[in-house]
């Protein structure tokens, strides 16, 4: 409850005085606005796929992020410098072959789930009937159902939002037991993440070059157009708001 830019304002400035303990170093592979992707999507992403200790991933995993934006990408950017295979779910075919262009045509597979609405079943097709280690559980109780269809066994559901739009119906807590029991899944609450684990991710992100995926990038005075366009949700990875220097 205490993080600037969530419930509290205190980001959108040209200047401001932080704690030092709360502060890391910007990666020297990034521009100022590539690194402003990270406090937030970035972090809860690697959080997600690093955050517990017995559950990290592991090459030759495969992880699921629903939809295109900032968290599920850099999701799926993290899981492909750790050799993991992907799995991109989205709505929009559009976005889909956007999507498939920065990561690669044969790094990732996609599942329009507005086509597809069992896309649970479909992804663990894909998989060869396994089902997958990883799910960024982005969309809530819409889509918590199609996530155990999709899951392995002792595999990791990550609770990062709750933006799930469609018609499916929402999952009930018993359905959600029996879910966790039957899969013996590992659900993991993510809220961000630490300084620590941002040091670890700033040093991964280094090391394998990754850049951000950023969709537009808006001057200080136009912030208003920002949060609309980002409303709109045509966006495909983060949408930047420069502050000038």
């Amino acid at each position: 409850m205490s993080s600037l830019g969530g419930g509290l304002d205190g980001c959108l400035r040209q200047y401001g005085v932080f704690r030092a303990l709360s502060c890391v170093k910007i990666p020297s592979s990034l521009t100022f606005e590539e690194a402003a992707t990270l406090p937030c999507a970035a972090l809860t992403a690697w959080n997600a796929l690093y955050g517990i200790s017995d559950k990290t991933l592991k090459p030759g995993q495969i992880v699921l992020v629903q939809g295109t934006g900032g968290v599920s990408l850099f999701g799926a950017q993290f899981a492909l410098a750790a050799g993991a295979k992907v799995i991109i779910t989205s709505s929009s075919n559009n976005k889909i072959a956007t999507v498939k262009k920065h990561l690669g045509e044969m790094n990732v597979l996609t599942i329009n789930y507005s086509e597809t609405l069992e896309w649970g079943k479909k992804a663990k097709e894909l998989t060869g009937g396994r089902g997958v280690d990883h799910i960024l559980e982005v969309g809530g109780d819409k889509t918590l159902k199609q996530s155990f269809e999709a899951l392995a066994f002792g595999g990791s559901i990550h609770l990062i939002g709750f933006v799930g739009q469609g018609n499916g119906s929402s999952i009930t807590g018993s359905e959600i037991v029996m879910g966790t029991l039957m899969k013996s899944a590992c659900i993991h609450a993510v809220l961000i993440g630490s300084v620590e684990q941002f040091n670890a991710m700033n040093a991964a992100i280094e090391t394998h070059k990754i850049k951000p995926i950023i969709d537009k990038v808006f001057e200080f005075e136009d912030v208003k157009s920002a949060y609309e366009y980002q409303w709109s949700q045509q966006h495909i990875g983060k949408v930047v708001v420069k502050i000038s220097q």
